[in-house]
């Protein structure tokens, strides 16, 4: 499960994304609501934790800002406002859970477990194509023209994010990011090593390449020639 946090207080937020990254999921960080919502709109989440108080732009707006643009990826409020009707209000904006301050780890961990479970059929991708290149989320199987791809974890998560944004120019520091979920040099060769990799696997030796390198960019999958 990959979480994006967005709360103001720092000690709060990376108390929450250090539990999250125990618990063996990844989680991102926003600390106001115009940078969370930028985040939410252009990243592939399971899940958000969403503050409801926020500087620029406070948690129900930046949910309602969510939901109007199309976007369901289940919210967890978080909020000190704990009476019924605050509750209801987060409930009408979009959410789809409210926790309310202070709370147990646990607890909150467990809240976006059950809403990852309570996903609306149909509404969560598991498959991906791209041409005749097809990723299968659920059974962890790639293929090219019918013939089975075979990628080390890594390479499936570099090329699951890859499809995930495919037609569209992912940086480095995108793929630092959401593929190896730390942060360190971006000019470090890692990259470079991973895509050479997995364009040996999904392109050589068919005539049409996929994997495409944009120059000063980053790297683009897409159905056509480079």
């Amino acid at each position: 499960m990959r979480v994006l946090i967005v709360e103001d207080d720092r000690e709060i937020a990376h108390f929450v994304q250090r539990g999250i990254k125990e618990s063996g999921h990844s989680a991102d960080v926003a600390f106001d609501g115009e940078s969370g919502l930028e985040l939410a709109l252009g990243g592939t989440y399971d899940a958000l934790v969403v503050d409801r108080m926020l500087p620029g732009r406070d948690g129900l707006s930046l949910i309602q800002a969510l939901r109007a643009a199309g976007v369901r990826t289940p919210v967890l409020i978080l909020s000190a406002l704990g009476e019924v009707d605050d509750r209801v209000k987060g409930l009408k904006a979009g959410g789809d859970d409210y926790l309310t301050k202070p709370f147990a780890l646990t607890e909150l961990l467990a809240r976006l477990e059950a809403l990852g479970r309570r996903a609306v059929p149909g509404e969560t991708v598991t498959r991906y194509a791209v041409g005749d290149l097809v990723l299968d989320r659920l059974t962890h199987k790639v293929t090219r023209a019918g013939e089975a791809v075979a990628l080390q974890p890594r390479e499936f998560r570099l090329l699951e994010y890859l499809m995930r944004n495919a037609g569209q120019v992912v940086t480095r520091t995108m793929l630092l990011e959401h593929v190896w979920d730390y942060h360190f040099d971006p000019q470090t060769n890692v990259i470079d090593v991973h895509i050479s990799r997995l364009r040996a696997k999904i392109d050589k030796g068919f005539d049409r390449p996929l994997l495409h390198t944009v120059r000063g960019a980053g790297y683009m999958i897409r159905d056509g020639a480079g």
